[in-house]
């Protein structure tokens, strides 16, 4: 009866732990891709004193500030994450995505304080981005850590579906908003989805509480008091020099799944209206119809990869990805909405969830317990870093280049981009069998005995 109760008892806290997951990875995606949308319609007519082009481009380079301080957040919420534990980190990057984005829809703007505005958006996305660089690897691990084996892509593909909910969730809340006139939209609209931000943190931090620590965190720090891990390093440090190959693949591996996320949500959107010839309102509808199926699509894929390998189905959207750009775009500019509703969904649905399913699990399996916050984290957020962070930047200024209407540069380099990921894919080992190290195992020269890896029981 013990076994029982304590089976029931486990299998209730690993549904707490993927729905902590998955809820409050929406609501910290929805502060984050709300600055995404914005920044391609709002930000650049009230923050930037420039002519369109430039503050488009201006307001894509705050968009991309957020992802270069991931990889500081990755840093510091993986070293404390391997060392007190998941669930206290996850709760400091909630409070700080929500105050970071509460502040943001009180901001003066340009012509009320002058540069100070613009400023002040950047250091409020800076803190955006420090917050989501711990968030991602933090949920995925508080719900992959309570799954066994045979669930672990699904059960860390959660978090990925947070994302496209969040997605849902700001869209659904700014288009209202968006639909209103431009004068109102732009003076007080756009805020009223920003504010709502401390309320959603609110409900995640109350779902959060409910979830114990991870099994594999608690082993860990068991082993290590029988004194069965290696002496005490820095986790970044240990990631760098035990984990080097894991790391370089990991990141080549998720530049076309990541780049997919931003280039979908604002330079395809953005493209849309300007030369699909699609209103606002529109577009922004048929982004939250594709969102809601790849809410389910991205688990979909990751059951499929617990099933048959992470690599199969991986590589499939990598080369599906070099296949289906150019479609895309050209179904974007038909003018149709029938033509961009199916563009958007072979964008996301298909090819980012066919990479973006697998991945959260295909990232954890490299690394053991003691620094696996660290090393999913560094390696995710580096990757977002230069993909996602920097492909609506650089896919405006391909399109600019190409005389403002012309894709095919910018397919040309998402193409590329996908060759990189699938030749990263292709030469990793497959882990979906995998029985995880707990502790790192030994380098080379080092000591033998009581600093062999300890290994999880699933």
């Amino acid at each position: 009866m013990a076994i029982v109760a304590n089976d029931a008892a486990n299998s209730k806290m690993r549904r707490r732990a993927l729905w902590s997951s998955y809820l409050g990875s929406a609501i910290e995606y929805y502060d984050f891709l709300l600055y995404g949308i914005a920044a391609a319609l709002v930000f650049p007519k009230i923050f930037f004193a420039l002519d369109p082009a430039a503050a488009t481009l201006a307001s894509l380079a705050t968009l991309a500030a957020g992802y270069v301080a991931r990889p500081l957040g990755a840093i510091v919420f993986g070293h404390y994450g391997d060392r007190i534990g998941r669930k206290k980190m996850l709760m400091m990057t909630l409070y700080l995505m929500g105050i970071a984005s509460f502040l943001m829809g009180v901001l003066p703007t340009y012509s009320q304080v002058g540069l100070a505005a613009p400023v002040a958006l950047v250091l409020l996305r800076l803190v955006q981005g420090f917050a989501v660089g711990g968030e991602w690897a933090g949920a995925t691990l508080l719900s992959m850590e309570h799954a066994g084996k045979k669930s672990r892509g699904f059960a860390a593909s959660i978090v990925g579906s947070g994302a496209p909910t969040g997605a849902v969730m700001a869209t659904l809340v700014l288009m209202p908003f968006a639909a209103m006139e431009e004068p109102a939209f732009l003076s007080w609209g756009w805020r009223v989805p920003f504010l709502l931000s401390a309320l959603l943190v609110g409900v995640a931090v109350y779902l959060r509480r409910a979830v114990d620590e991870t099994p594999d965190f608690v082993a860990m720090m068991a082993a290590k008091k029988q004194g069965k891990q290696r002496a005490t390093e820095i986790p970044l440090f240990v990631v760098l020099k035990s984990y080097p190959r894991q790391l370089i693949s990991g990141i080549l591996g998720s530049l076309a799944c990541l780049a997919m996320t931003t280039l979908t949500a604002t330079f395809m959107i953005n493209y849309a209206t300007t030369v699909g010839g699609h209103g606002r309102s529109e577009a922004l509808g048929l982004l939250t119809i594709v969102n809601v199926l790849h809410i389910f699509t991205i688990p979909a894929f990751a059951i499929l990869s617990d099933r048959v390998g992470r690599k199969p189905v991986m590589l499939t959207g990598a080369i599906m990805g070099m296949v289906a750009i150019f479609p895309i775009f050209w179904l974007i500019g038909q003018g149709s909405a029938l033509a961009l509703l199916l563009a958007l969904a072979l964008a996301n649905p298909l090819v980012h969830a066919s990479m973006g399913g697998p991945i959260s699990a295909w990232l954890g399996e490299k690394f053991a317990a003691d620094i696996r916050y660290s090393g999913m984290a560094v390696t995710f957020q580096l990757g977002s870093t230069i993909s996602a962070g920097f492909t609506p930047l650089i896919a405006t200024w391909l399109l600019m280049r190409s005389g403002g209407s012309d894709p095919t540069n910018v397919g040309i380099f998402y193409a590329v981009l996908c060759a990189i990921s699938a030749v990263a894919i292709l030469v990793a080992p497959e882990s979906f069998r995998k029985t995880l190290d707990l502790t790192t195992p030994p380098r080379d020269g080092e000591g033998e005995g009581d600093t062999q890896p300890v290994r999880a029981n699933i």
